[in-house]
């Protein structure tokens, strides 16, 4: 049997550590060419040593000597930086799993799809920031854009035997995070440590805290509008605590699809591996008579502005998104190292929106320059916020 190449950005991440478990149990079919990561050296080196990619970026170019001690002698190529991660996606291959977080995977995401490469996307500022670029690279060159998050993956797979013109409507089911129940009182005085403590997923720090603003579910319905063209006026948020519907799509005859499973990214992250087939994994199934009950609520807007503020980012287009998406970057790093509340996440997200309106991009360049600007003026009100 002919091994499957996979490139892997984002290899220590989360994300990426689950792609390796499932690769580590089926390694007759996968063939591991590239590993990245962002700065830790040590990770990365102890994963090339087991995996054996071609080769191994550190995006931080000022470890590169650290990663060439660490892998002397082994034959793997070592880069390093901005552009050795594009480099190496334009390598061959036959799927890159994009998990880089943040707006440093755009670009590598970008190479890969204007290659012809499939790729898996657990980017999702990328998307976010550059939606429209990226779905029409992708229709140029052939590649296919294989959702990762739970909930678009739910929706991909919904959609399977079906046909997006005969979509009335798509519902994204949201846990609510952490603070569902909280008071908007009680919200403005929790703390990093209980903001990343996420009922259900574990996940990192910063979509953690995305998860407890519903920033997360907002990013969300911004990617859900470019992979699922059905018109924003049908695409939904529905808040689901159990964590088991991942996300529905409801059909011109009124049937409804959803896909269910227990919260292990491991699920879809095998789907996008095997599409389109599939591939045994270790998680848990489900065992409904346990789980006993399946409660919805519709989504507090009052409390949680955040998805209502993303859902008018995407309807006035442009460079709306990509504002957002960087300023809600800028002001989550604030809160987690403690300069500011946990409200002022997503007023410092307005502020910068209101503060400019940049002109709609129409290259990579120009996205680059908006996340700049939009993390400077998201800085300025930080500092405001802090020395209020």
């Amino acid at each position: 049997m002919t091994q499957r190449r996979l490139s892997l950005f984002g290899a220590t991440g989360s994300v990426g550590q689950s792609t390796l478990d499932l690769v580590r149990r089926d390694g007759e079919t996968w063939r591991v060419t590239v590993l990245t990561a962002n700065s830790d050296v040590a990770e990365l080196a102890k994963l090339a040593m087991e995996f054996r990619p071609d080769v191994a970026v550190i995006a931080d170019a000022a470890r590169l000597s650290d990663l060439q001690a660490a892998l002397t002698d082994t034959g793997i190529d070592v880069a390093a930086g901005a552009d050795a991660l594009v480099e190496a996606a334009q390598r061959p291959t036959d799927l890159v799993m994009a998990a880089i977080v943040g707006t440093a995977g755009l670009a590598p995401t970008m190479a890969a799809l204007a290659a012809g490469y499939d790729v898996a996307l657990a980017n999702k500022e990328a998307l976010v920031s550059a939606g429209e670029l990226m779905t029409a690279v992708a229709r140029t060159s052939g590649a296919t854009i294989l959702p990762v998050d739970s909930e678009h993956n739910a929706i991909f797979q919904c959609l399977a035997g079906g046909r997006i013109d005969q979509v009335r409507r798509i519902i994204l089911t949201a846990s609510g995070g952490p603070f569902r129940t909280m008071s908007a009182a009680d919200m403005a005085r929790v703390t990093p440590a209980q903001a990343v403590a996420h009922p259900n997923w574990s996940m990192g720090a910063k979509i953690s805290v995305d998860s407890a603003t519903m920033m997360n579910k907002g990013l969300e319905l911004i990617e859900a509008h470019h992979l699922f063209p059905v018109g924003l006026d049908r695409i939904e948020i529905l808040v689901h605590p159990q964590s088991v519907i991942h996300s529905l799509v409801e059909y011109v005859d009124c049937s409804t699809l959803a896909q269910l499973g227990s919260p292990d990214m491991r699920i879809p992250i095998a789907s996008a591996l095997a599409w389109p087939d599939r591939m045994a994994t270790p998680c848990a199934p489900l065992d409904l008579a346990t789980i006993a009950r399946l409660d919805f609520e519709a989504p507090d807007e009052v409390r949680f502005p955040a998805t209502a503020l993303c859902r008018a980012a995407i309807a006035a287009g442009g460079a709306r998104p990509a504002q957002l998406n960087a300023a809600n970057e800028v002001a989550v790093a604030a809160f987690l190292a403690g300069h500011i509340s946990f409200p002022a996440i997503v007023d410092t997200v307005r502020r910068v929106i209101d503060a400019a309106e940049p002109a709609a991009p129409s290259s990579l360049q120009d996205i680059f320059s908006v996340d700049a600007a939009s993390r400077a003026a998201a800085q300025h009100f930080v500092d405001q916020f802090e020395h209020a």
